[in-house]
This record gives structure tokens, sequence and C-alpha cells, in this order.
């Protein structure tokens, strides 16, 4: 005997009529909220703040969010980026102010735009990181660069799902400073120590900071501090006049 094909009754979802891409931040304790966590998080305050969102067809419908390149859990960011797909048409001011007051403290959202007609992954192709060493000198931290810079490849392990994988750190790195203290970009917090800004390209997987710390420990033999981690900024790579690489604004255009 044949089976029948279940279909979902009701009516068909409404068709997504505009996109608005999210920029939003990580911070203080919420720095080690997961890519899960968060999207639950989302999913519930989009529902208390009342926006019109699309969702998807089946018998589980889910709102349409696009979520790209986020943060990995325990670092903090000032540049995460999701894109929601509505069914009505709604001020996207309106949308950043009541769904930053339906997020918890510490998920802060920064800017809501229209979005774009280059997909939104495609214009993240380039983090800058701060990485701030509690209790190390500048002009060490300066040397285990510049021995890392040094390099032309650095490996670093990250166990995968089908187990180790060896990954260059060094190849992403286009740019990276050393600075003795900076004002954190969270509240403006002066952190002691010092601290590496550091350009980092998007690659399949993407390098994070703990591999960044480990790749330089291990290229000059010294025990670093964990440094604490904050994305500063996420975008399009772009070049200046004199060819320094800087990172665009992925919300401008």
């Amino acid at each position: 005997m044949a089976t029948r094909n279940r279909v979902p009754e009701g009516p068909a979802p409404e068709p997504v009529v505009q996109r608005l891409r999210v920029r939003y931040a990580k911070r203080g304790r919420m720095r080690f909220t997961s890519t899960r966590d968060f999207q639950r998080a989302l999913e519930r305050a989009v529902r208390r703040a009342g926006v019109p969102m699309a969702y998807s067809a089946g018998f589980h419908p889910h709102p349409k969010i696009s979520y790209a390149n986020a943060a990995p859990t325990g670092a903090a960011s000032e540049a995460e980026f999701v894109e929601l797909s509505l069914s009505r048409v709604a001020d996207p001011e309106r949308v950043r102010r009541e769904l930053d007051q339906a997020l918890p403290d510490g998920l802060d959202v920064v800017a809501v735009v229209e979005a774009g007609p280059e997909p939104l992954a495609d214009r993240l192709q380039l983090s800058r990181w701060q990485m701030c060493f509690p209790g190390l000198a500048a002009a060490a931290l300066q040397e285990c660069l510049q021995q890392f810079l040094a390099r032309e490849e650095v490996l670093v392990t990250r166990m995968m799902k089908r187990g180790p994988r060896e990954l260059d750190a060094r190849g992403p790195v286009l740019r990276a400073e050393v600075t003795d203290a900076a004002d954190g970009p969270e509240a403006g917090e002066q952190l002691p120590g010092c601290c590496l800004l550091v350009w980092v390209r998007h690659t399949t997987p993407t390098i994070r900071p703990e591999e960044l710390w480990r790749a330089l420990a291990g290229v000059s033999g010294r025990e670093l501090p964990r440094p604490r981690a904050t994305r500063a900024a996420q975008g399009p790579e772009q070049r200046d006049a004199d060819g320094t690489v800087q990172v665009g604004d992925p919300l401008d255009g």
C-alpha cells in the first residue's frame, strides 16, 4: 500500500519582503555565550520585540535568520553580524531599539540597516582582533611577534569532528602590531600589560585567537599568559593608498 506524503496544514509561509542586517556586540560575561546559546536568545528576542519575521516552511517553522562567522566562545566582540528576513517592511532603527531591549545585557545591538545585494558572508573577509596579555611587557610580546612574522608557516593543531587537523596560523595574518596598553572596546576599560592588534584574513576554517596565542608561544619558546581576546572589527578587506590593510564596514553597501 502506498504511503502518502505528509503535508503541513495551514497557509503557506508569508514571502520575504525585507532583509535587515544586524551588528551586535558580545560584552562582559556574554563572551562565554556559545553560538547555539545566542541563536536561542535571538529567536526569543525577535518574538518579544514583535519583529515581523518570515518563517521557513515545514512542520517546525523557524524564523529566517542567517548567521555568519561568529566569534568563538570565550572571545568578546564588537562586530558580530546576522541577517533577518522579514514578512513586512519595518523601520531599521525601531528594530534596533526594540531588539536591543529584548536581548540580555551584554548582547547589545549596535546597528541595523537594510541588506545590500551582496551576500553578508561575502562581505566578512577580515577580522581585526585585540589580544591583551596581562602582566606581559610590550618588548617581550614584540620579540615573539617578530619571530612569528619571520616564518612562512606556523602550524597549530585543532581538534575537528574527524580528529586532529593541522592549520597554518601564519598565512592568514596580514598585519600585526604591539601596543603598550589599550583602551578595551568594552566600556573603555584600561587593560594591564600589553596588547596585540592583529588583522586576520578569514580562511576555511578561520584561525582563532587561541591558536594565534599558541603559535606565538610555540615559535618563541616563551610561556605567554592567556590573552583576553576581543574582535574589534570584521568586514571586507580594504587597502589604504600606501597598501596598509584595513577592515571595511560590511553594512556599508
